[in-house]
């Protein structure tokens, strides 16, 4: 019976990181964590303990639904990112993106901020109610940064396997923000205070649009995901939704029913990402101890 656990929990881990970190994920996850060298990141960082939890598959997806909100940011995803297309890819782009700049050496961090910098250069267009717009704007840089802070804070604060304290969330809003500087973010929030100010800030040139309201049906009711996996991703679902900020979910239309909210959709929640947890621990245990500035792994 152990060995049947073992190799379901195998089987169940190695399909969920295949689909998360793509064709190239045990090659590159060997690059992120073995190659020697210094780290932006020490081994105690609150960033690395978020973004090493299976919080992040609520937080990721509740990240998507709150950028849409900004209309010349979702004009951009919408005419350039290929989320419909190929929207594993773009995970697994994203995966990797913040694998290696969480626990990559710094060469290898750096390397990957230019190229992100560099298709930002690119992404140029013009919203369907006509307001030009560019990857590469600082304010809409700001705009998606904080929007993923938030996200990727708040599920963690609810589902992660050790929730950060008060301290530890400025830590991880400081961590944050050492990428966002590196992708051309002026001055980000630096503390969990700045980051709703932050956010506030933002509310007055946020909406609900059609492309939006298209990417929220998109995600969470017609997702890419085999007719075996949509009642576990339709619970991720409903709790990224669950996990937004009251005026995001309204403003998107999306409903929310606190009795419901209370005594189920959060307690599924919690239940989906232990098992998440649970499948992916054999396959992350090869790669707990990175090599320190020296090349030794950290133990």
């Amino acid at each position: 019976m152990r060995a049947l656990g073992a190799s379901a929990r195998a089987r169940l881990g190695g399909g969920l990181f295949a689909r998360v970190a793509g064709p190239d994920g045990p090659r590159n996850r060997a690059v992120i964590h073995r190659t020697p060298g210094p780290r932006w990141f020490a081994p105690d960082r609150p960033v690395r303990r978020v973004h090493g939890d299976a919080s992040m598959f609520i937080g990721g997806l509740s990240a998507l639904l709150l950028q849409s909100l900004h209309p010349r940011a979702m004009a951009a995803v919408a005419a350039h990112s290929g989320f419909r297309g190929d929207p594993w890819g773009r995970l697994q782009r994203t995966s990797t993106f913040l694998a290696t700049t969480t626990y990559g050496t710094a060469g290898h961090a750096e390397e990957a901020c230019a190229q992100v910098r560099a298709v930002h250069e690119r992404v140029v267009g013009v919203t369907p109610d006509g307001e030009p717009y560019r990857a590469s704007d600082p304010h809409l840089l700001c705009w998606v940064h904080v929007a993923e802070v938030d996200s990727f804070l708040r599920a963690h604060q609810r589902y992660g396997a050790r929730p950060l304290t008060d301290e530890e969330c400025d830590g991880y809003v400081e961590d944050m923000a050492r990428i966002a500087e590196a992708l051309g973010v002026p001055d980000p929030p630096r503390t969990r205070a700045q980051l709703a100010r932050r956010l506030d800030g933002y509310r007055p040139e946020l909406r609900s649009t059609a492309p939006a309201r298209d990417a929220a049906r998109f995600l969470l009711l017609d997702p890419p995901v085999p007719l075996a996996a949509r009642l576990p991703y339709g619970v991720l679902a409903a709790n990224a939704v669950s996990a937004l900020p009251g005026w995001a979910a309204d403003e998107l239309r999306l409903p929310r029913l606190p009795l419901v909210d209370g005594l189920c959709v959060r307690p599924l929640g919690s239940a989906m990402t232990a098992a998440i947890r649970w499948a992916m621990a054999p396959s992350r245990a090869a790669v707990t101890a990175p090599p320190d500035a020296a090349g030794r792994p950290d133990r």
